[in-house]
């Protein structure tokens, strides 16, 4: 039995949408609150990302009333600010390609931990244009049904059959 989830015993209709988080398979049609849950979702992920910003000002805040030093919040402002464009960009591309190697992607969580402000920015402004991983997913999902269809077409009766016929017609 083959691990590739077209490929699935029983499918009526071949291959089946890979669902995303917080949309199932609603994508797919754009059916079942899938313009209201974008909607939900954009404003949602872009008020998370202005409360993140302010927590991220309060502890500012906190570290010039510790009176740290201008270094040390400097180092701090610095942090964030890579590790945000960082996280923005690589959430960004991630929905729109898989990753080359997912072991480095494992080991950049903690980073886009650190600067989930830019996650949460890349996230809200792809839900204004589609749901995250949506072009990627549907990509993959009609070269499956392509490749299902082509399958699909190509098989036409038994080909023990085919071959005893061709036989026969030779002289």
């Amino acid at each position: 039995m083959s691990d590739d989830p077209t490929d699935t015993p029983g499918t009526p209709g071949g291959p089946r949408p890979e669902p995303l988080r917080f949309f199932g398979t609603t994508w797919v049609d754009h059916d079942g609150g899938y313009g209201p849950r974008r909607a939900g979702l954009a404003v949602g992920a872009l008020a998370a990302a202005v409360a993140g910003a302010f927590l991220l000002r309060f502890a500012y805040e906190g570290l010039a009333i510790a009176r740290v030093g201008g270094f040390a919040n400097g180092l701090v402002v610095a942090m964030f600010a890579v590790c945000t464009a960082i996280a923005f960009q690589r959430t960004w591309s991630g929905f729109t390609r898989r990753p080359a190697d997912p072991a480095r992607e494992e080991a950049l969580r903690s980073l886009k931990a650190i600067g989930f402000v830019g996650t949460l920015v890349a996230y809200g402004l792809r839900c204004l244009v589609e749901a995250p991983g949506e072009k990627l997913v549907r990509g993959e999902y009609e070269t499956a049904r392509a490749r299902y269809e082509k399958r699909r077409g190509t098989r036409a009766g038994n080909p023990a059959a085919r071959a005893r016929t061709k036989r026969r017609r030779r002289p």
